[in-house]
Order: C-alpha cells, then structure tokens, then sequence
C-alpha cells in the first residue's frame, strides 16, 4: 500500500502553511491531489522569499477565536467535508523564565496551544458528524524534555500534546484518529534563529552537555519533509489503527529521555 491516491481530492486543512515545515506538509498533501487549505498569519513575507503556495491561503491569527471561528467558518461553507486537519503552526519564544516576559509566555501559549485548541472547538462538530478524518499535530521532542532558556516554549508543546491526546480520546468512538508528531532540531527558520556561529549546526548536531541537551545519533539535523513524511502516514490508511500516539521524529536525540 502506498499514498497513491489516498488524499486524491481530499479536503486538507494546514496550519502554519506559509514556509517551514507547515508549508512541507502543505505541498505534500497538494502533490498528492488533495485540495489544501492553507492558513497562516502572513503569506506574502514568504511569497517575497520565493516559497509559492500552489493551494488556496488564508491568513488568519489561530491566536485570535474570533478570527479562528471566522475563517472557519468561511472554508466551512465552501467544503463543509474535513478529511485531514495537520496542526503545526508554531512560534518560539527564548529567555530564562525569570526574564520571560508576559508577552513571551502568553504568545507561545496563545499560538502553540491555544490556538489548535480553537480550530478543534470549530472542527470536532464537523469530525462527529461525518464520522470519519484524521488530525495529525505538529508538537515538539521538548514537550518530552526540559530544556534551558525554553520554559514557554516547552511547556506550550507539553500543553500542545496532551490537549491531542484527550481530543483523540473524545473522537475515537466516531472514528476519528488523532495522532502527533514530535521534530527535533530540522532546517527551518526557527532552528536557523538559533544559530550564532559557523558551526552551529555541528555543535546541535554533537550536543551540548553544559545544557544537559544530548546530540543527534543520526549525525544531522532533520529536513522539513522528513517530519512532513511521517505527518502524512499518519493521516493515510496506512496509519489505519493508529490513533492517540506520539511519534518523536529528531533522530535519536532524546533516546534516553
């Protein structure tokens, strides 16, 4: 069995769709004949960057549940069937929790968690009553780990996870799966963020024992369709009986978490 034909003129819903891994997800779904809706807070700052999003966009806030609901809403109305909604905008938020302001902490909550959080409240009426789809969620090996100068970050993907976990236990009698997929370290413009010198994709690549961070068995750091590989078996017949699982896809990096 393969992807082949599975997602033809299926209705697909991404998050995060813009560029990174989001927009991964996005055009492997779109590759695979299914009509993709893409949302993001901004599509032209990536189009600018030369990233084009060959399926249809929609720029919304997930942050906001007025505009989650609205644009919901909207899509709604013209495809009322969901068969796949992938979760995985995201945004990252740096500092000792000390230092954390506010904001910092709030934004990554409000995005991370709270958001996902909002497209279900939309979308779980439309999963019941069709009975049948697939919810795949980007989360994050650090949900699984602590990491220093994280705090926000870390704890929105352990919220992240565990609000996946109890939606897939409310949408499993109506045959609904939903699954997560944790990355580590992979080549996007937040890992990139992270970078100060030459070699430091290298030094991720070895680890870092003074932050207590193990490196990567696999000796690289992931590409953006290797996480976008596993979102889509998850969400294909494939992945038939699996629901409620987490897959940590970062190449060994927490094998001894």
């Amino acid at each position: 069995m393969t992807f082949t034909g599975q997602f033809e003129n299926k209705v697909v819903w991404v998050t995060g769709a813009a560029r990174g891994i989001g927009h991964e997800v996005a055009m492997s779904f779109h590759r695979l004949g299914a009509r993709v809706m893409g949302l993001d807070i901004d599509f032209s700052a990536a189009r600018d960057e030369g990233i084009s999003h060959p399926f249809a966009t929609y720029e919304v806030d997930i942050s906001d549940p007025a505009a989650v609901s609205q644009v919901a809403q909207t899509i709604l109305a013209a495809e009322p069937v969901i068969d796949v909604l992938a979760n995985v905008a995201g945004i990252l938020r740096m500092g000792q929790t000390e230092e954390l302001t506010v904001d910092d902490w709030h934004t990554c909550i409000n995005v991370n968690a709270s958001g996902v959080f909002y497209l279900l409240q939309q979308l779980i009426p439309v999963f019941k009553q069709q009975r049948h789809g697939a919810v795949v969620t980007v989360s994050s090996n650090a949900a699984h780990i602590p990491r220093l100068h994280m705090t926000a970050y870390c704890a929105s993907k352990a919220a992240l996870t565990s609000l996946a976990d109890c939606a897939a236990l409310e949408l499993a009698p109506y045959g609904v799966r939903c699954n997560v997929v944790s990355p580590g370290s992979t080549d996007t413009r937040m890992q990139r963020s992270l970078w100060h010198s030459d070699d430091a994709e290298q030094l991720t690549i070895a680890g870092f024992q003074e932050q207590f961070k193990l490196g990567i068995p696999l000796g690289k750091i992931a590409r953006p369709e290797e996480i976008a590989q596993v979102v889509v078996f998850l969400a294909s017949d494939l992945a038939s009986h699996v629901t409620m699982q987490d897959i940590v896809v970062d190449g060994g990096a927490i094998l001894n978490a």
